[in-house]
C-alpha cells in the first residue's frame, strides 16, 4: 500500500460500534509505525507521518472508551516503546502488506527487536528481558530465543484476538477453569463476607475461604469478584500439572488472562496434596488478579488471609429460598419456605436447585430432602424409615413426649427466630433426646417413627467405626458425622450412647485424660448441633451428668407389662398374614417388644412352606427367642 493509497482512504462514518472503532484505531496506530519502519534508516516523510497521525486521531475520536491496546498497556504499565513493539509484532497478522513492506525494506517478513531498537523512538534494551512485561506474560514470543535482537517477533494468538476485541479463554485454561456466575441475590451474612474478601484483595493478599458448606465458598467469591468488576473462574488444584515448570507456565497464562480481561480466580484445594496447596499459594502472590483459595486452611494460612464463610441463619435461608422459588415461579403454601428452611440447612446453590425441582412438580419438602442428603462413609448407615406411630406400644405420656420432638423440629423457625429464642444464645439450638430403657423396649423403633413422621432419613452412627484408639481420631470422626448430619438434615441416632457419653473419671494416667477429652468434646459438639440427635442407652446411670443436663428430653422406655405384650402380639404379624396365634396366652411369656418382633419373624419363616403359620411354630420361635438369653418358657 502506497502513501497515496493510505491518504486516499475514505473516512469511516461516525457512530460505528466500539469493536469497529477499536479495529480502526489499531490499524491507524500501526500505520504510524509503518511510516517510520519503511523509511528507516532514513527519516520518515513528514507529510506522510502527519497524515498517518491525523488518521489515528480521527479513528480515536470514534471511540467511547479506551482501545483494547490502551487498556492492556495501562494494566501492564508499558512504556511507549514496549507498546510499539507489541503493536509492531501484530503487523504481519493485522495487515498482509506489512510482511511485504518489511521484506522489501529489511529482508524478512517479521519485525525484530533489533529493528525496533534502531527505528522507534524511546527505545530501551530492558523491554525484551524475560522479566519485562512483554515476555513475562507471554505477549510476544521470540522465534529464536538464542538471538534476541535478530529473532523475529511473533505475537501470541490469544493476545492478537484480544487486541482485536475478541474474547475467549485460552484452550489450556479452558481445560481446567470454569466460570462461576455471581448469585442472583446474596443474603446479608454472605454480603458481609464478600465485602471482607474485597478488602483482602485490595491489600494484594489471597483470601483463604473456610466454611462448613463447601458449595457456598465459590458463590461468595463470585459475589466479591462481581462487586470488584471481575468474572470469577474456578480451578481445581488437583487438576493443575504436578510438574513445577508446567504449573508455572499455566499460572503465567492465568496471569496473562487476568491482564487481558478482568478476572478473579478461585483455586479449590479440596483433594489436593498439602504440599501442592502450599506451593500454589506461594506462587499466587505473583498473579496480577484477585485470588481466593477454597479450603486447605491448615496449609496456607501463612500466605493468605483466612475468611470464614458461615452457615446462613435460618431467617436468611428462608428468605433466600422464597426468592429462589419466586425466580422459578414455583408454588408453595404460606410459610412453607420458612418451615422447610428451618429443617434443611442447604447451601445457596442447592436452594436454587431445590426451587427448580419444586417448580417442576416435586413437593418442596421432598425437593430439599433430596438435595440435602449427605454421605457418611463407613461411619454411619442411612436408614429409610418405615415404622409408624401405630407400631409403637407405649403409654400415652411417652408418645406425647415423642411427638414433642417432632414439633420441636417443625417449629424451629417460629420458636428460635420469630420468637427470638436464638438471640439469647448460640448454644443448644438443636434438639437432643435420650431414650433410656432395657433392650427391646422400642427405643430404636421410636427413633425410626420420628424420622418417618418428619420426612427425614435416620442416620445410625456405627460406634465401632467412630471410636478410635488413636488420640484425636474419635473427635475427628464425630465431627465429620455431625457436619454431614447438619448438612443432610437427618435424624442422628447413637445406639448404646454410654460408649461415648460415659461419666468422666478421675485422671490417673494419659488414657483417662484423653478419654475425658473425648467426653468433653461430645458434650460441646452435641450442644452446638442444630439438628435432632437421639441417643439410646440401656444404662442411664453410667451417663455423665453434664451430658444429661444438655438434653432437651429424656424418655424412659418401660419394660412391657402383660397388657402391653398382648397388644404387641396382636400387631406382630402384618395384616393379611395367615397366623394362628393366641395373643392372651403368648403375652404370659416374658418378652420385650424387640423379642416379640423377632419371634414373629422367625415363626413366619418356619411357616412359609405351608398354608398358615401355626401356633406350634409361633411357640417354637418364642422358645428360641427365650433361649438366646438362657431362658425357657418356665421363667424369665
Amino acid at each position: 500500500m502506497t502513501a497515496a493509497d493510505r491518504q486516499a482512504r475514505p473516512a469511516d462514518p461516525p457512530g460505528v460500534s466500539w469493536d469497529e472503532a477499536n479495529r480502526l484505531a489499531l490499524v491507524a496506530e500501526l500505520d504510524v509505525l509503518r511510516v517510520r519502519l519503511v523509511a528507516y534508516p532514513g527519516e520518515p516523510d513528514r507529510a506522510e507521518l502527519a497524515a498517518a497521525e491525523g488518521r489515528l486521531a480521527a479513528a480515536r475520536a470514534l471511540l467511547d472508551r479506551p482501545t483494547a491496546l490502551d487498556a492492556l498497556a495501562a494494566a501492564l504499565r508499558l512504556t511507549g516503546f514496549e507498546r510499539a513493539v507489541l503493536l509492531l509484532a501484530t503487523g504481519p497478522e493485522l495487515a498482509g502488506e506489512v510482511a511485504d513492506e518489511l521484506t522489501a525494506a529489511h529482508g524478512q517478513p517479521r519485525p525484530t527487536f533489533g529493528l525496533a531498537l534502531a527505528a522507534l523512538p524511546g527505545a530501551h534494551w530492558s523491554a525484551l528481558t524475560p522479566d519485562a512485561p512483554l515476555r513475562r506474560w507471554n505477549l510476544v514470543r521470540l522465534l529464536d530465543p538464542d538471538t534476541p535482537t535478530g529473532s523475529p517477533l511473533v505475537i501470541e494468538e490469544r493476545v492478537l484476538h484480544h487486541l482485536m476485541g475478541v474474547r475467549y479463554l485460552e484452550p489450556d485454561l479452558a481445560a481446567v477453569a470454569r466460570p462461576v456466575p455471581p448469585p442472583a441475590a446474596l443474603p446479608p451474612a454472605f454480603a458481609a463476607v464478600a465485602a471482607t474478601i474485597r478488602t483482602v484483595w485490595e491489600h494484594g493478599r489471597p483470601a483463604v475461604l473456610q466454611g462448613p458448606q463447601p458449595a457456598n465458598l465459590p458463590v461468595v467469591a463470585a459475589a466479591a469478584a462481581d462487586a470488584a468488576g471481575c468474572e470469577l473462574r474456578l480451578v481445581a488444584v488437583a487438576d493443575l500439572p504436578s510438574a513445577v515448570r508446567d504449573r508455572d507456565r499455566l499460572l503465567r497464562l492465568i496471569g496473562r488472562e487476568s491482564l487481558l480481561a478482568p478476572a478473579a480466580w478461585a483455586f479449590d484445594a479440596d483433594g489436593a496434596r498439602p504440599e501442592d496447596a502450599r506451593a500454589l499459594v506461594r506462587a499466587l502472590g505473583t498473579l496480577p488478579a484477585p485470588v481466593a483459595v477454597l479450603g486447605a486452611v491448615d496449609t496456607v494460612l501463612a500466605d493468605g488471609v483466612l475468611v470464614g464463610v458461615p452457615r446462613l441463619p435460618i431467617a436468611e435461608r428462608a428468605t433466600a429460598l422464597d426468592a429462589a422459588l419466586d425466580r422459578h415461579l414455583a408454588d408453595r403454601a404460606a410459610g412453607e419456605a420458612a418451615a422447610v428452611a428451618g429443617v434443611f440447612d442447604l447451601a445457596l446453590p442447592d436452594l436454587e436447585l431445590a426451587a427448580g425441582d419444586a417448580a417442576a412438580g416435586t413437593p418442596l419438602w421432598q425437593a430439599c430432602r433430596a438435595r440435602s442428603r449427605s454421605r457418611y462413609g463407613g461411619q454411619a448407615r442411612v436408614v429409610r424409615p418405615r415404622a409408624r406411630w401405630a407400631d409403637l406400644v407405649l403409654p400415652d405420656t411417652h408418645v406425647a413426649q415423642l411427638r414433642s420432638l417432632v414439633a420441636a423440629v417443625h417449629h424451629r423457625t417460629r420458636v428460635l427466630h420469630e420468637w427470638g429464642f436464638a438471640d439469647r444464645s448460640s448454644r443448644g439450638l438443636g434438639t437432643a433426646a435420650l431414650f433410656a430403657g432395657p433392650s427391646g423396649t422400642g427405643k430404636t423403633l421410636a427413633a425410626e417413627v420420628i424420622a418417618r413422621e418428619l420426612g427425614l432419613d435416620l442416620v445410625v452412627v456405627d460406634l465401632s467405626q467412630v471410636v478410635s484408639k488413636f488420640i484425636g481420631e474419635t473427635e475427628k470422626n464425630l465431627s465429620r458425622v455431625f457436619d454431614a448430619a447438619e448438612d443432610g438434615a437427618a435424624v442422628l441416632l447413637f445406639d448404646e450412647a454410654d460408649t461415648l457419653f460415659g461419666k468422666r473419671t478421675e485422671v490417673r494416667d494419659s488414657h483417662d485424660r484423653y478419654a475425658n477429652l473425648e467426653v468433653g468434646y461430645m458434650l460441646q459438639r452435641m450442644e452446638s448441633f442444630t439438628g435432632l440427635a437421639i441417643l439410646t442407652t440401656n444404662a442411664r446411670s453410667v451417663l455423665d451428668q453434664a451430658f444429661l443436663r444438655r438434653l432437651r428430653l429424656v424418655v424412659t422406655f418401660p419394660y412391657p407389662d402383660r397388657a402391653a405384650r398382648e397388644t404387641m402380639w396382636r400387631r406382630a404379624f402384618p395384616a393379611g398374614v395367615p397366623a394362628d396365634i393366641d395373643p392372651e396366652r403368648l403375652a404370659a411369656v416374658d418378652l420385650p417388644g424387640g423379642g416379640i418382633a423377632a419371634a414373629a419373624l422367625t415363626a413366619a419363616y418356619l411357616g412359609a412352606d405351608g398354608e398358615r403359620i401355626t401356633g406350634e411354630q409361633v411357640a417354637t420361635a418364642t422358645r428360641w427367642e427365650l433361649a438366646k438369653n438362657g431362658r425357657s418358657l418356665g421363667g424369665r
